[in-house]
């Protein structure tokens, strides 16, 4: 009979457990923000270029309660993917860059660095991936806005400004209702 009950528990124990997982899915969702910046013509090799996208409105009232949550129930949100795409002129590429860092600032928040590339290969690329961090950016995710700052390093010379597309997709975990 005990081995019964053993079993019991198990198969019980084991199916809470996935229900859990299962729930905690329904509390995980992505938002995602596009921005763009202009790298301007350079006059020097290996100097550096800062250069502030305008304000990204968040929207994250309206993004949380799409996905049946309020901004005080946030757990997390980390920034899981940023890539950059030249958009003009077209015959250019990130062959210019050696690196680039992009920090993210908001009112009443300290600048923090989420995501960078170093030593960009020079191989005609017009789209690139950068690395990003782990950090939790819920309090810069929750204000009406932000700002993105980008630092690049060049390795040659550019006669013209470059405009580039920044595509960013913050994971966001929550408690759904307050569940």
């Amino acid at each position: 009979m005990k081995k019964y009950w053993l079993l019991l528990a198990l198969l019980l124990g084991g199916f809470t457990q996935q229900g859990c997982k299962e729930l905690s899915k329904l509390t995980q969702f992505y938002i995602n923000y596009n921005s763009s910046v202009t790298i301007p013509k350079t006059l020097g090799v290996n100097l550096p270029i800062n250069v502030i996208t305008p304000n990204i409105t968040t929207n994250s009232e309206s993004e949380f309660q799409s996905n049946n949550t309020h901004k005080n129930l946030i757990d997390v949100i980390h920034l899981s993917e940023m890539d950059m795409t030249i958009t003009s002129p077209e015959s250019s590429s990130f062959d210019f860059l050696k690196n680039i860092e992009i920090s993210i600032s908001a009112d009443g928040l300290p600048d923090k660095k989420i995501a960078w590339l170093d030593d960009i290969p020079k191989t005609g690329l017009k789209h690139i991936v950068l690395d990003v961090s782990t950090d939790d950016l819920k309090e810069y995710i929750k204000k009406d806005s932000f700002k993105l700052k980008t630092k690049t390093t060049t390795r040659e010379l550019i006669s013209h400004d470059t405009d580039v597309a920044i595509h960013c997709k913050f994971f966001v975990d929550a408690k759904i209702l307050g569940l």
